[in-house]
């Protein structure tokens, strides 16, 4: 499995995942869980002739507690 790069979601809504294998696409969405309410563990999904796995999770990153920038 790969690193996971952090990156700032400054909104709540779709935050669209895309990694190098399955098992990475998973921890990102489940290291989202831990702080923030998320839609849950989505299906992960590959597209033909395109290179890595990805998922789409909805994620209130605005939740009570969250300290902003």
């Amino acid at each position: 499995m790969k690193p996971i790069d952090e990156q700032h979601i400054a909104e709540p809504g779709l935050v669209v995942i895309t990694g190098g294998d399955e098992d990475t696409v998973r921890a990102v969405m489940a290291t989202l869980e831990e702080p923030w309410a998320t839609s849950g563990i989505a299906p992960v999904r590959r597209d033909p002739g395109e290179p890595g796995a990805r998922a789409r999770i909805y994620a209130d990153v605005l939740c009570p507690g969250w300290e902003g920038p």
